[in-house]
């Protein structure tokens, strides 16, 4: 941060500070703000060719704004990152003018560009199942494959992020009925688990050769460790490839296509929602990846008219 003055240093560690313990934001969060403020307020240091203070900064203008977003699109960053970006410095400015007390209209109505969102690619559920049913045979230690079967498990079958899955703990096993996930942002939502989660967990544990202490993760590495998200990647990739599938088949799919194949058999919107963690409706709606048409007869019949 040697760009940045010491006065726009300590705003961005107290902005930073802020998401972090009242907005709940997650570390990479976290890290992505930290990275594309700090480029925001190290360019606008070499643009002006002055420190910038919180003074000069509340007086940014739109074309200051335009000058930016030329030079990170000349950087070869595309429409989605420059949005990205483009989304951090505007929550910066936010809670930085209200904090100081200036109008930050230059950096709040600045248009991020557009770009065409992609939407998910979620698996067949005879894909799905393929994908479990090899998982168990990517490693030759028998643990690891009733590891990566019972990860592989709650994502699909109960809808949780890679993340959630392995910020499960020794205390969460043998899984309840229910469990209470912690997602992004703080927010707690229920969700039930089938039996074959809790089976296939449950065949983990009696197979791993680790203690699991109740305050330690559930899910181990090789080493015994915190599992991380990478193996259960290489485990899906080799998986995948057996299989046929195309390389949009991730973990982060078999998240995609619990949404998918629950609205298929009737599920409404809003609980899929729910189940999902997402704070939009239509969040929910680019995870099912089916028609306008399916979503707003099921929306209709789940949530008819007064």
């Amino acid at each position: 941060m040697s760009l940045i003055s010491p006065a726009a240093r300590d705003a961005l560690e107290s902005f930073l500070a802020h998401q972090r313990s009242i907005q709940g934001a997650a570390e990479n969060t976290i890290t992505a703000y930290t990275g594309d403020i700090t480029e925001f307020l190290s360019f606008m240091t070499v643009h002006s060719g002055q420190s910038q203070g919180l003074g000069a900064l509340a007086r940014i203008t739109t074309q200051d704004m335009r000058a930016w977003m030329a030079r990170t699109r000349s950087g070869e960053v595309g429409p989605r990152s420059l949005a990205r970006k483009l989304s951090a410095v505007k929550a910066f400015y936010k809670w930085l003018a209200a904090r100081e007390g200036f109008e930050p209209t230059a950096v709040l109505s600045t248009r991020a560009p557009k770009f065409t969102k992609k939407l998910p690619r979620p698996l067949a559920v005879d894909a799905a199942q393929s994908l479990l049913d090899i998982a168990s045979l990517q490693s030759d230690k028998p643990w690891v494959g009733a590891r990566d079967t019972a990860v592989l498990t709650l994502l699909w079958g109960c809808g949780l992020r890679i993340s959630e899955a392995l910020g499960l703990t020794a205390a969460d096993a043998p899984l309840p009925t229910v469990l209470r996930i912690t997602g992004k942002g703080g927010k707690e939502r229920i969700v039930p688990v089938l039996d074959a989660a809790r089976d296939a967990v449950d065949a983990y544990v009696a197979a791993s050769p680790f203690d699991l202490p109740d305050a330690g993760p559930l899910f181990r590495g090789v080493r015994g460790g915190a599992l991380g998200p990478g193996a259960i990647q290489k485990t899906m990739a080799r998986a995948r490839m057996q299989l046929g599938l195309p390389a949009s088949a991730t973990p982060h799919a078999m998240r995609h296509s619990f949404a998918t194949h629950l609205l298929n058999a009737g599920g409404d919107l809003r609980s899929i929602q729910e189940l999902l963690g997402h704070a939009s409706l239509s969040t929910t709606q680019a995870y099912t990846a089916v028609d306008t048409a399916r979503l707003m007869d099921v929306y209709a019949r789940a949530h008819p008219k007064a």
